[in-house]
């Protein structure tokens, strides 16, 4: 049975890779695991040692506290209600939108928060 808080790793890990990028592939090949393994991580149906969470962390940029980000007592094995970053297209926008030059990214943030007012 799954714990709460490997799935709750491995969604971070998941939501980490996707933003930044990176494939499956390509987190196993830093990491030097097969990519099965990440898979199996992120759905949290293996747990992450101590030592490979902190490979994870170093391949894609981020503390290890990280993917314990959002993580309360008593919700472990909970969605998190309004997760935003469990729905792939809206993860492909904030990694198109960080493409954007900062100029760029201003004016659409801009033009999105006039188009979410007229709704």
């Amino acid at each position: 049975m799954k714990h709460g808080v490997d799935v709750h790793v491995g969604k971070r890990i998941r939501h980490r890779r996707w933003m930044i990028g990176m494939t499956q592939q390509q987190l196993a090949d830093k990491v030097g695991i097969k990519f099965q393994q990440i898979q199996k991580y992120e759905t949290g149906m293996n747990r992450v040692s101590a030592s490979r969470l902190w490979d994870i962390a170093r391949a894609v940029d981020v503390p290890v506290s990280f993917f314990f980000e959002g993580l309360h007592e008593g919700e472990m094995a909970q969605e998190v209600e309004g997760d935003i970053l469990a729905d792939k297209e809206a993860l492909q926008l904030v990694r198109a939108y960080y493409a954007m030059p900062a100029a760029q990214r201003r004016q659409i943030f801009e033009l999105a928060r006039v188009l979410s007012d007229a709704a």
